[in-house]
């Protein structure tokens, strides 16, 4: 069975096309499209038209080349970024008319669910009680679990890109008053979560996400082209150094550092900060640096559980929507 998942981040589309033999989805192919969706729209603010028809183009695409690769139609879902927009069913509602895909977008905490089970499923029974974190563009995911399926999830607004455009909005590189603000308010929303991942104890910490892949190969970690079978590890000590290197730099050298790509130097700081504030307000010293996640968890989840479990998540995402959301007069390329 050859089965594709289709993610929409805050800043690429992203396609993993699969095969599940033995109940693990193997990657036979995958590809990006970056729309740097997080630079068009404020927090809290509309997705704008032109952007949701690169969207809509992006999908297409990805649906396309997913037939081409032999799968079905892809598992599709959306982040923080369009899940938080006012005008989120309209987008939906849209990309389906266009594209036939059906789009749908994750509560946070179901995001943390599906991540942590990608996490457990690559780390093993062995790692015992498992705490995770995952830094995206809009939110921040913690989860902590002893089984298949975390025990605690939350989601918090705590997204890289949005704090970056919150906190460092026209100041490149900020002024240390600017960053001490942030860490306030990580540690501010972070207190509550983090003092439950103390009391219950994890014996191993993991982190996901392009960010913590990209500031573990700041930090030293193993550069991707070395494989995902590589341990990559991310010190908390290496990390706090590494917040005082990328405070000092604009964005456009910060892109010269080691594993810190051009569309995410501006906000490599502002995940940088969450990432270290977590891991000390939790108590974690270090984090093993995970390369399966949320696309993972939907693949594992879809073969574990069947469709039925997919159909219930858009069935769910359906009830929510206004009964007929108009959908947005925009333009698509024609190919």
């Amino acid at each position: 069975m050859r089965i594709s998942v289709v993610d929409v981040g805050s800043n690429t589309v992203r396609l993993v096309v699969a095969d599940a033999e033995g109940g693990v989805p193997l990657p036979v192919h995958t590809s990006k499209w970056r729309l740097r969706l997080s630079e068009q729209v404020t927090p809290g603010g509309p997705i704008p038209e032109q952007a949701v028809g690169q969207l809509v183009d992006a999908v297409t695409e990805a649906s396309r080349t997913a037939t081409r690769w032999g799968a079905a139609g892809p598992l599709a879902f959306a982040t923080a970024v369009v899940r938080n927009a006012p005008n989120r069913h309209e987008v939906l509602h849209t990309v389906r008319a266009r594209t036939g895909v059906d789009l749908c977008t994750l509560p946070g905490e179901v995001e943390a669910e599906l991540t942590f089970l990608g996490a457990r499923r690559w780390m093993g029974w062995r790692s015992g009680p498992l705490a995770l974190l995952d830094i995206g563009g809009g939110s921040l995911e913690v989860a902590f679990g002893r089984g298949r399926l975390p025990d605690f999830v939350a989601s918090l607004p705590l997204g890289a890109g949005r704090l970056t455009h919150e906190f460092f909005e026209g100041e490149d590189p900020p002024s240390p008053e600017r960053v001490r603000a942030l860490r306030r308010r990580v540690r501010h929303q972070l207190r509550d979560v983090a003092a439950r991942i103390r009391w219950e104890g994890p014996r191993t910490a993991v982190a996901t996400s392009r960010t913590f892949q990209q500031l573990g190969r700041l930090c030293g970690a193993a550069p991707g082209r070395h494989g995902p079978f590589v341990d990559r590890q991310l010190h908390r000590t290496d990390l706090g150094q590494a917040i005082v290197r990328l405070a000092a730099l604009p964005a456009a050298e910060r892109a010269r550092l080691p594993g810190i790509s051009a569309p995410r130097a501006a906000q490599s700081l502002a995940g940088a900060v969450v990432g270290h504030t977590a891991m000390k307000l939790t108590g974690i010293t270090s984090v093993t640096v995970c390369p399966w996640a949320i696309r993972e968890g939907v693949l594992l989840r879809h073969i574990e559980d069947g469709p039925s479990w997919w159909a219930e998540v858009t069935r769910r995402n359906e009830e929510a929507a206004p009964p007929e959301p108009v959908p947005l007069r925009i333009a698509t390329a024609t190919n």
